[in-house]
């Protein structure tokens, strides 16, 4: 009889201890699923919040970009009425360098081209009618600049750089009809200048070739 009592005695403890490692895996599994979901949630919520995030900065970007083509550039000076002859003689500019007005038949190639010496005159204006903006600097401007803005030049098609000597300031940038001076490299108008000129409203023939022309 006391066997018998004994042998029922163990069972129930072996009960009673399979029944505590199943409500213990039990809890386990449902540590692991909750673990799981929050990770999940997260993932989630983190591309949601980036998602967002990326999307805020692309319009943040593209406000800046509009408010750069529409607001007018510190210091800029304009030129209107200007003629668009092709002609084979030297051209008498009224400025340099020059922002438009009668030119030579063959553009400069100005898809991200840097001459390190100088270029005819009438040839560059002939690129900025096509929406170009021209880099210029003089022998006053330093290494780090025309080294900051021959990286920009290369990466921006539409755009061409090269030394004129004769210009008063050491470092300026001209599109058709539109030139300013700038401090530096690092001046925010180089920026605004090239997001508002390079195949800006001002351009007489948008969309003209910037290869096929004349090279250095």
């Amino acid at each position: 009889m006391a066997s018998a009592k004994n042998q029922s005695a163990q069972a129930t403890a072996r009960r009673a201890k399979l029944e505590e490692a199943r409500r213990k895996e039990r809890a386990r599994e449902r540590r692991v699923r909750i673990i799981t979901i929050s990770a999940s949630v997260a993932v989630v919520a983190s591309l949601v919040a980036g998602g967002g995030y990326l999307m805020a900065q692309a319009n943040e970007q593209e406000k800046a970009e509009e408010q750069a083509k529409t607001s007018p550039v510190t210091g800029e000076r304009s030129w209107d009425k200007l003629t668009q002859e092709h002609v084979a003689t030297p051209v008498n500019y009224p400025m340099t360098p020059p922002v438009g007005g009668d030119h030579n038949q063959v553009w400069m190639n100005c898809n991200a081209d840097v001459y390190t010496k100088e270029i005819q005159k009438e040839n560059a204006v002939h690129s900025l009618e096509h929406g170009a903006v021209w880099v210029t600097y003089n022998d006053k401007a330093s290494d780090a600049d025309v080294k900051a803005l021959t990286k920009r030049v290369e990466s921006t098609p539409y755009s061409f750089m090269s030394p004129v000597a004769d210009q008063k300031d050491p470092l300026m940038l001209s599109a058709w009809g539109k030139q300013v001076t700038v401090k530096s490299a690092s001046d925010e108008r180089v920026a605004q200048f090239f997001t508002k000129y390079v195949q800006g409203a001002q351009t007489p023939e948008p969309g003209a070739a910037c290869t096929g022309g004349l090279g250095a």
